[in-house]
């Protein structure tokens, strides 16, 4: 069965049998697959061997086409279209017989024997480019065009501002971005913006809007994804994004296409797969054997490489589909390649990205890289994942008891399990395997309950199968851990109601997400007045440039999510909660010396933080004259506990506190454990540490309210 047409059906009856052709408005010429380039994704396999060119016939039958009936515009590409003998030919003749000529140029063709000519023709006759720069950044395009391709291209772009393209009124000069690999791009409007600075800042280039274009599994590009194995997951990805609003802005409704034989098609994807149009009888139409009229109304060739053109955003040949909104859970690029150059530089401080359109793509990375990818802990690039092979303490001997296969497939960073969870009801967000639940659960006790979040199928199997046994091996009658799959930017599709949980943990997770401000606010609703969340997780020194998720090596192995830690400050308090602390804090080794190059200059910590949901508290210390002292009756502490990295309650002495540390220890669970003396009838100014902006500029990094 057709699945893209069983979709629509689903979607809509009206395409109970397929889609239909409505009026024609461009004319999209092939002349062939003659290119200077051999780009991985190309679907007509285009390369310097192409022997597939337009004749002078043809041109001539598309010309006459063009003076019999009123076509809107002219689309010619290829290949690189003007390495065909008649392109010159067809451009100047073409040009008065249409309101819009467009060439798809890519743009290294310029510095082709006898091709310097190019940008002054294209000017001449009034020509609108649009070209291809699938990102900003040299080795993204070098990987995907071949090498020299993006200093080419730079230096054509130069050469065509030059000549007045995009300066000046009339000559509309358009980019291309493609995705890299098997991703979904952005909402082009940011990505547009990004690309407009950087180019602009960096080489001093102008050009009027970007197109994004979907990558079709087709030829050459299905042959890359099937050669690693990723042909099932891309398609799937294509699928889980299917955006039914774009359907009826479709290029195919009002394009046809001409293959360099002459034959006609639907559009540019089905002439690469040979679906070409026919009569009653069978046999191929022709420019001189059919009218836009008789077109009208024609059922569409559909197949499973439609989906690229209706995913995310939507495709065409002209970039996203106009007036179409994202829709669903969609996977749309966290493969964007931002940098952090001038656009990182001028764009505010929101760390988070594109919403629902990105956040679905890195899900189905990540999915991929702990479901499929990797097997155990041995298939880690880096160490970044894998932090805590032994915990501390008690924790180790709790560890010792958990299954063994649990624990080779968990990956962490730190060792967020916080005492005191005795009759607890405790969340862990993306629980993996179950480690840390398990661990949780054996400390909550059979009055407590924990309950696992993850997106991974593959990782809940191993959670799930071995609940009985690590019950018996606790010695309890019942089983006090349940294993839920969902997303942890919204726990509450999974029914996690609001004030439900004491404490929140996670284990090197947070950094997956796409959307962690949406992870944040959930873990507050959920959390009880005074309650804690406790995280270990990948932070960073300074922002991480969006191209970084190009890589889905970096995004599995917790590199390219990192929150940079002064984001994450402004992204709690925006939220509402004025201070958290850091327990631990260690720098990262990547050893690993390919993926430290990519990383540069960033510097990478595991960190272990813990804030609570506490109304009061300020945006700095304040000073109202309170002290606490720890009582040593927490288990497993008996001569100190550690609040933070600089507040250590030694058993029995009394310790000056500020206000939000008061609260801390009096106003949550751990309230019976400390004796406090004052309240806040009385003020004293500033505790003595820092604002959080003071402590920017003279450390170098905060840590909360404070110091």
């Amino acid at each position: 069965m057709n699945t893209f047409v069983h979709l629509l059906e689903k979607h809509n009856g009206k395409y109970k049998n397929s889609l239909e052709r409505g009026r024609l408005t461009t004319l999209q010429v092939n002349m062939g697959n003659l290119c200077n380039q051999s780009c991985r994704h190309c679907h007509i396999e285009a390369s310097p061997q192409g022997k597939n060119i337009m004749s002078k016939k043809i041109v001539e039958d598309i010309l006459k086409f063009l003076s019999k009936y009123k076509i809107e515009s002219l689309d010619i590409t290829g290949g690189a279209p003007e390495l065909n003998p008649h392109f010159d030919y067809l451009v100047s003749s073409g040009r008065g017989l249409v309101d819009e000529l467009i060439v798809r140029s890519n743009l290294t063709v310029i510095f082709e024997p006898d091709k310097v000519h190019l940008p002054a023709f294209f000017k001449q006759n009034r020509v609108r480019l649009i070209c291809s720069l699938p990102c900003y950044r040299r080795e993204n395009v070098d990987q995907q065009r071949g090498k020299g391709v993006f200093e080419k291209s730079i230096k054509a772009l130069h050469l065509l501002n030059n000549a007045g393209f995009s300066r000046e009124e009339g000559l509309r000069l358009d980019l291309v971005y493609n995705p890299l690999n098997e991703n979904l791009p952005p909402k082009t409007e940011r990505l547009e913006n990004d690309y407009k600075q950087i180019l602009k800042a960096h080489y001093g280039i102008d050009f009027n809007h970007l197109f994004t274009i979907t990558n079709v599994p087709i030829a050459r590009f299905k042959h890359s994804l099937e050669s690693q194995e990723k042909y099932g997951f891309y398609i799937g990805l294509l699928k889980e994004n299917f955006n039914f609003a774009v359907v009826d802005n479709l290029m195919c409704r009002a394009f046809l296409s001409v293959g360099f034989d002459g034959k006609l098609y639907d559009c540019d994807f089905n002439l690469a797969l040979g679906w070409a149009l026919k009569d009653e009888f069978g046999n191929p139409l022709s420019l001189d054997t059919i009218s836009p009229a008789q077109l009208e109304g024609k059922e569409i060739a559909l197949g499973e490489h439609c989906f690229a053109c209706t995913a995310g955003y939507g495709s065409s040949c002209q970039g996203a589909l106009a007036g179409a909104k994202a829709t669903g859970s969609l996977n749309v690029d966290s493969h964007k390649p931002e940098g952090n150059g001038a656009a990182s530089a001028s764009r505010s401080h929101k760390p988070e990205g594109n919403g629902a359109a990105s956040a679905s793509r890195s899900h189905n990375l990540v999915k991929e890289y702990y479901g499929k990818i990797l097997k155990s802990k041995q298939d880690l690039k880096t160490n970044a994942c894998c932090l805590t092979d032994s915990l501390p303490g008690n924790l180790g001997k709790i560890t010792a008891m958990v299954h063994s296969e649990i624990k080779d497939k968990f990956y962490g960073c730190g060792s967020p399990i916080p005492p005191l969870l005795e009759g607890c009801r405790v969340l862990d967000l993306g629980c993996g395997t179950g480690r840390d639940a398990y661990i949780a659960s054996y400390l909550a006790g059979e009055n407590g309950f924990v309950i696992g979040v993850d997106m991974t199928d593959e990782q809940l199997e191993v959670a799930r199968k071995h609940s009985r046994w690590q019950m018996e091996k606790f010695g309890f009658s019942r089983r006090n851990v349940d294993f839920k799959k969902g997303y942890i930017e919204n726990l509450k599709e999974i029914g996690i109601e609001d004030n439900s949980i004491d404490v929140v943990i996670s284990n090197c997770v947070i950094n997956l997400s796409p959307d962690k401000k949406s992870v944040f606010r959930e873990a507050l609703r959920v959390l009880k007045p005074g309650g804690e969340l406790y995280f270990s997780d990948v932070f960073s020194g300074m922002r991480i440039p969006q191209h970084f998720k190009d890589d889905p090596v970096l995004q599995g192995e917790c590199l390219a999510g990192a929150l940079y830690i002064e984001d994450f400050r402004r992204l709690l308090r925006e939220l509402g909660c004025l201070d958290y602390r850091v327990v631990s804090k260690k720098k990262i080794s990547l050893e690993q010396p390919e993926i430290e190059r990519k990383a540069g200059m960033i510097d990478f910590y595991s960190m272990t933080v813990r804030a609570f949901k506490l109304g009061g508290l300020e945006d700095i210390c304040e000073d109202y004259g309170q002290s606490a002292a720890y009582s040593g009756t927490i288990p497993g502490f008996l001569h100190q506990f550690v609040l933070d990295d600089h507040h250590i309650f030694k058993t029995g002495k009394p310790t000056l506190v500020c206000g939000n540390t008061a609260s801390m220890l009096q106003e949550t669970r751990y309230g019976s454990h400390f004796k406090l003396s004052g309240d806040r009838s009385r003020h004293y100014g500033p505790f003595g540490c820092l604002s959080a902006d003071r402590q920017v500029k003279e450390n170098g990094s905060s840590s909360g309210a404070c110091c």
